[in-house]
């Protein structure tokens, strides 16, 4: 009955540009993966054995049902199914997690329910499961569309078996979205908006396009660190992010979010909800929440080791390691991180009610004279193209 319904609704949901309010989310962490990609930071992890999926439910639905106490009443307009590797789920398990997340929380009939996914045969083979489980878009981790730089990237599925999952995906959902890294070592410009191009004639409507980071920790740091992993220079990187913006603008999948692009009304509804300082739950293994109460906005931090997770949820019915309140002045550094990321950017109402104070005259109008923010007739301030590769430096700059 519930994937019926979000069924019968899913593509009327693709027709709407969301609203400045994204309502209610719940983000579920499934935190295992086959192989762990030398670029992640992520909390991932991979076991010999496979996961008791049975248990896990169980663990979910009991942190599910505390975390409905904190909040009380909500509709849940989009849930998100982030890893790790959701794909290695089975479906009867992803069902059953949603039909605990519609008991606490009942599903709007028009909710975005996305399912992250590897594009390996294997996992492909499951996506009309998923679909009748009740996903109704999919995201799809393709990263490159070589088998060189896939190799490379530590993945393990070739280009040809991406878009064969991409085909999959696209015959089995409404809505499917897909990643790729550029700045990959040895990348050039040329290459990239060949590949880029290539990516479009998918026609998906939506693509996530991550500049490849060195995180501290990681394989890929170490070998930064020897000189055997070197990356496109600042000129050749910002080379790439103008590729990035030319093509997909070309295409009409212009960027609604610094690494998101979509066609007008296929934004990610979940992605926004937290780009717009919205409210969520954070369900599983290092999974995050940010949750309205009467004591103000908390911050909701879960325990990071699945096993552990598992235990503690079982011993004490939630995993939740760090539950703070915020101070306005937090809330407001969090919305200026959060909401500067956004084409659309940010009410300075909103930011002077979060915080309580404003952002200083002088600051917004240096930024302005440089041409890196602009302020627009609504009371809204976003930053501009050129703005953008700068980003952190802006809302640095805002903060202080």
């Amino acid at each position: 009955m519930l994937a019926d319904a979000l069924r019968r609704e899913s593509l009327r949901a693709r027709e709407v540009v969301p609203p400045l309010d994204p309502g209610f989310g719940v983000y579920v962490h499934w935190p295992f993966c086959l192989a762990k990609c030398p670029y992640c930071d992520f909390n991932s992890h991979v076991r010999h054995a496979p996961p008791d999926q049975a248990r896990f439910v169980a663990a979910f639905r009991a942190e599910i049902a505390h975390l409905r106490g904190l909040t009380g009443q909500r509709r849940t307009a989009s849930v998100f199914f982030g890893g790790g590797t959701p794909s290695l789920m089975e479906p009867s398990t992803v069902g059953a997690i949603l039909s605990a997340i519609d008991e606490a929380w009942p599903l709007d009939a028009r909710a975005e329910v996305t399912l992250e996914a590897n594009p390996t045969s294997v996992e492909a083979g499951r996506f009309r499961g998923y679909r009748a489980a009740g996903v109704n878009r999919v995201s799809l981790g393709v990263q490159a569309l070589d088998d060189a730089s896939l190799k490379a990237l530590g993945r393990m599925h070739s280009a040809a078996e991406a878009l064969a999952a991409v085909a999959v995906a696209r015959a089995a959902f409404e809505r499917v979205s897909f990643d790729l890294i550029y700045a990959r070592p040895r990348q050039t410009p040329e290459a990239w908006a060949a590949e880029l191009r290539r990516a479009v004639e998918e026609g998906c409507e939506h693509l996530s396009l991550y500049q490849l980071t060195i995180e501290d920790g990681t394989p890929f740091a170490a070998l930064h660190r020897a000189g055997k992993l070197v990356t496109p220079d600042e000129d050749v990187a910002r080379a790439l992010w103008d590729v990035t913006q030319e093509t997909t603008r070309a295409v009409g999948l212009p960027a609604y979010e610094i690494s998101n692009h979509a066609r007008p009304g296929a934004e990610s509804r979940h992605n926004l909800l937290y780009w717009r300082y919205g409210e969520y739950a954070g369900v599983g293994p290092g999974a995050h929440g940010r949750l309205d109460t009467p004591e103000g906005r908390r911050a909701t931090v879960i325990q990071r080791a699945p096993e552990g997770w598992l235990e503690t949820v079982e011993r004490a019915g939630h995993g939740i390691v760090l539950d703070e309140t915020l101070s306005r002045a937090e809330q407001g550094d969090e919305l200026l991180l959060m909401g500067l990321r956004l084409g659309e950017g940010i009410s300075l109402e909103r930011f002077a009610r979060l915080s309580g104070r404003e952002i200083a005259a002088a600051r917004i109008a240096a930024l302005v004279s440089e041409g890196l923010v602009e302020e627009l007739s609504d009371q809204r301030l976003r930053v501009t193209p050129l703005g953008f590769p700068v980003l952190d430096a802006i809302v640095a700059d805002l903060a202080a």
